[in-house]
C-alpha cells in the first residue's frame, strides 16, 4: 500500500462534470489499494472573481481579510469533490487548512508553511479518502492565510513532505510538462522528464505549470512529483533528482514572461556603492531586481545603470528614484514597459559550449534585438520587445530541436 498526494488544478474542478471525472479517477486510485490524500483549487476563474470583488471594496483591500475571501474558492470545490466521492460508495471527508491544522507564518497573502499536524488524518486514511483545501493554511496568530497565487502546488508538496507520502502526483489540463507555452507554438511536445532544477527554472521564468516554491520544496525534501493530466490516460513528466538528468540533451524548454519593465538609470556618479544606494530603497520596498546592466563612460566618472523589475511594480521604481534623486545624483530616468523575456533552460547547457552564440545567431536571424542578458549555469535569458515574443519563441524551439 503507497500513500498517495494527488493535487487537481482549477481547470480539472473547473465545472460540476469535471468534478465528477476527478472523483472516478481518485476512486480507482483508491480502488488499486493506496491510501489517498487528494489537495484542491478553486474552481477555474473563481479566485480572480474573488479578487475583483475586493477590488471594487478597496484598492488597497486589508491583506488578512483577502485571504479570507479568496480561501474561500478551495472551501467550494473541497466540499464539491468529496460529496462527489462519497456519491461513488467511497468514505471521503474534506478539510480545510485550518482543521488539520496547516500552521504558516503571518505573511498574508504569501504565506510560507511552517508544520502540518498529520494525526486525525492519518487515522481517517485508513478507510476514506481525505480531500484537503490547497492554497491556504492558519497563521500563529489564529488567521487563515494564503500561498501566494498557485499556492496549491505548494500545498501538495507541503502534504507529501509532512505525511510522508510516496509520490505527489499533479494533475493539469495538459499532458505534462511542455517544452513551451501551446499556445504560443503549436509544436510545443511533452517532456518525459524533467530535474528538479530545470523545472525551478522554467517554473520562475514563466512557465505556469507548477509555482516555483512547490518545486523547490520537493528539490529540498526529494519529493517525487508526476505532472499528468487530468482528461488522459498517457503518462505525465516526472521530475527528477539531478542524478538521473541526461545532460546530451542541451535544451530542455523555453519560458517566457510578459510582465517586465526596464528602469535605465542615466548619468550616476561611477563610485564604489552607487549600485547598492540604488537598489537599497527598491529592496526595502519589496521590489525584486532581475537583470542587471551597468555601463561606464570612457573617463570613468559617470556610469548608466539598467535593470528589470516587475511591470507592476514600475510606478513605485520609478517614485522611489525621484524621492531619492539628490542622494544618487543621477542626470534622467527612462523606461520601457513594453518587454519581454525569453529563457532556454537545459542542464545540459553546462557539457555542450556555444549555446550563447547559438541563441543569440537565431534572434539576429529573425532580427530580434536583444535589450538585456542574464545566465546560470543551465539558463539564457534575454530582454526583448513584447510583439516579437511569440516569434522569438518559435525559432528558438526550432533551433534547439524542440519541435
Amino acid at each position: 500500500m503507497k500513500r498517495l498526494v494527488l493535487k487537481f488544478g482549477g481547470t480539472s474542478v473547473g465545472t460540476i462534470e469535471k468534478i465528477k471525472k476527478v472523483a472516478n479517477i481518485v476512486k480507482k486510485r483508491f480502488s488499486e489499494g493506496h491510501q489517498i490524500i487528494v489537495v484542491v483549487s478553486a474552481m477555474s476563474g473563481v479566485t480572480d472573481d474573488l479578487k475583483s470583488k475586493s477590488d471594487s471594496i478597496s484598492p488597497n483591500f486589508d491583506n488578512k481579510e483577502l485571504d479570507v475571501l479568496l480561501s474561500s474558492g478551495e472551501q467550494i470545490s473541497c466540499s464539491l469533490l468529496a460529496g462527489a466521492i462519497i456519491d461513488l460508495g467511497i468514505n471521503a471527508r474534506s478539510w480545510m487548512g485550518w482543521q488539520i491544522p496547516i500552521v504558516t507564518n503571518v505573511n498574508y497573502t504569501s504565506s510560507t508553511i511552517m508544520n502540518i499536524k498529520t494525526d486525525e488524518v492519518v487515522n481517517f486514511l485508513k478507510g476514506g479518502v481525505a480531500v484537503v483545501a490547497g492554497f491556504q493554511g492558519i497563521s500563529i496568530e489564529k488567521r487563515i492565510t494564503t500561498l501566494g497565487r498557485g499556492g496549491s502546488d505548494l500545498s501538495a508538496v507541503a502534504i507529501a513532505k509532512f505525511f510522508k507520502a510516496d509520490s505527489c502526483e499533479i494533475y493539469t489540463d495538459v499532458e505534462g510538462v511542455l517544452t513551451t507555452d501551446p499556445f504560443m507554438n503549436k509544436k510545443a511536445k511533452k517532456i518525459d522528464k524533467i530535474s528538479y532544477e530545470e523545472m525551478l527554472e522554467m517554473a520562475s521564468l514563466g512557465a505556469k505549470v507548477m509555482q516555483p516554491s512547490a518545486v523547490q520544496t520537493a528539490m529540498i525534501d526529494d519529493i517525487p512529483i508526476n505532472v499528468r493530466s487530468t482528461f488522459s490516460e498517457k503518462p505525465g513528466t516526472k521530475i527528477i533528482s539531478e542524478g538521473e538528468t541526461d545532460y546530451k540533451k542541451v535544451v530542455t524548454g523555453i519560458a517566457y514572461s510578459k510582465n517586465n519593465a526596464k528602469v535605465s538609470i542615466v548619468g550616476v556618479t561611477d563610485k564604489p556603492g552607487v549600485a547598492a544606494d540604488v537598489f537599497e530603497p527598491l529592496g526595502k520596498n519589496n521590489i525584486n531586481i532581475d537583470m542587471v546592466i551597468q555601463n561606464t563612460s570612457l573617463d570613468g566618472k559617470n556610469a548608466n545603470i539598467t535593470f528589470t523589475i516587475k511591470r507592476a511594480d514600475l510606478k513605485k521604481t520609478l517614485n522611489l528614484l525621484e524621492k531619492n534623486k539628490q542622494k544618487l545624483n543621477y542626470n534622467k530616468v527612462t523606461q520601457d514597459d513594453k518587454l519581454a523575456k525569453i529563457s532556454i533552460i537545459g542542464a545540459g547547457m553546462i557539457a555542450n559550449p556555444g549555446v550563447t552564440h547559438k541563441m543569440f545567431r537565431s534572434l539576429a536571424s529573425e532580427k530580434i534585438n536583444i535589450l538585456a542578458i542574464s545566465t546560470s549555469e543551465i539558463k539564457i535569458s534575454v530582454l526583448i520587445r513584447e510583439d516579437l515574443t511569440q516569434k522569438a519563441v518559435k525559432v528558438l524551439h526550432k533551433t534547439f530541436k524542440l519541435d
